[in-house]
């Protein structure tokens, strides 16, 4: 899930999983097993939005009233 965000991300700001790997100053491979796996913590997360010039929002929503925490 958290997978597929970033790659629609990285599409909007019309990036690459080898452009972020260089934005991060990891391998091309290992941003690529990480999107393979949908792996990412949380601190990863922040380091990507960071990158992509965004920020992180994490929350959670009652599905009975759709309040978000």
């Amino acid at each position: 899930m958290v997978a597929k965000q970033i790659k629609s991300l990285l599409a909007y700001k019309e990036s690459s999983a080898a452009g972020l790997a260089e934005k991060l100053e990891c391998s091309q491979a290992n941003i690529s097993q990480k999107f393979k796996r949908d792996n990412f913590s949380e601190k990863e997360m922040l380091q990507i939005a960071d990158a992509l010039g965004c920020d992180l929002k994490i929350s959670f929503v009652d599905r009975e009233t759709g309040k978000e925490f």
